[in-house]
């Protein structure tokens, strides 16, 4: 697996233009311009549009046109489900339906007073959780534990449309600040939410197989569970047809409670995950090394 850079897609400028056209013309609006940007990275992000074919072509066995058509399809997906966060978070959550599959896990995990480890990836749009805990769980503390900081400027700018998020923010840094400031929230009985599909350089890691070919995974939120018996879940939030979300949360069941066995639960979940929802894979780089 490729080092994530810790760079995400997107542009400030590209947010600020998809607000104006959802507060001035509407929601199906900003869907018809993103037919044309979703063409427009095709041919000029040549280095995502690569490793997505790949990841359609060699990862799930698709034929070399389906590949290419379906990097359209996930680069206008991505698309949407950024203008759906923008929606709902400014009067239009009534336009989307949403299911909850798997929330009593949370009820049980919350009622063990350990707090909570849930492993997410960079799939579906987790962004919106916090709408499925204010409607089920508005007791529950998020916290988003993340590294990439490094598009702030869009953040600030979403939160100034959108209004402050509600989940709180812990931040990796290299002087280890971020975890006391993790056993405190879970001596609080709060929840850690990772996106465990990535690391960055200089990061511990496991190797393990996912999609066929082995790839690196960061080793602390597995080490943290494992370690601290804490009780995990693995949760996604996907977008379906007719502005439908459908949130899944799927429990760890512990043979040993050892990290390794946690990682390969986890890979299991999102393989499933995946496949069901191939265009909703945002990991827009070398994941695998299929290039080298």
């Amino acid at each position: 697996m490729a080092t994530w850079k810790g760079k995400s897609r997107g542009t400030l400028l590209g947010f600020k233009i998809y607000v104006q056209i959802i507060k001035k013309t509407g929601l199906y609006s900003a869907y018809f311009v993103l037919l044309f940007v979703a063409a427009y990275f095709i041919f000029f992000s040549f280095t995502s549009t690569k490793s997505t074919y790949f990841f359609f072509r060699k990862r799930l066995g698709y034929s070399p046109i389906n590949s290419a058509l379906h990097v359209y399809l996930s680069y206008f997906t991505f698309g949407r489900i950024q203008l759906d966060r923008i929606a709902i978070t400014n009067g239009l959550k009534h336009k989307f339906t949403f299911e909850f599959d798997g929330i009593e896990h949370i009820d049980n995990l919350l009622k063990q007073k350990k707090g909570g480890v849930l492993l997410t990836a960079h799939i579906g749009n987790f962004n919106l959780a916090k709408h499925f805990f204010d409607e089920k769980h508005s007791d529950a503390v998020v916290n988003l534990v993340v590294t990439d900081f490094e598009h702030r400027q869009i953040k600030n700018y979403l939160e100034s449309v959108t209004g402050k998020s509600e989940v709180r923010i812990i931040v990796l840094k290299e002087d280890l600040s971020h975890i006391f400031k993790m056993k405190e929230a879970l001596s609080r009985n709060e929840l850690l939410v990772f996106a465990a599909d990535r690391y960055l350089k200089h990061s511990k890691t496991y190797k393990a197989e996912f999609l066929g070919q082995v790839v690196k995974f960061p080793q602390g939120p597995f080490k943290l569970a494992a370690r601290n018996k804490i009780p995990v879940l693995f949760v996604h939030l996907m977008r379906e047809k007719n502005f439908h979300y459908h949130f899944y949360a799927r429990p760890y069941i512990p043979e040993e409670y050892k990290a390794s066995e946690i990682l390969e639960a986890y890979l299991e979940d999102l393989e499933r995950m995946v496949k069901k929802y191939p265009h909703q894979w945002y990991n827009y780089y070398d994941y695998w090394n299929d290039f080298s």
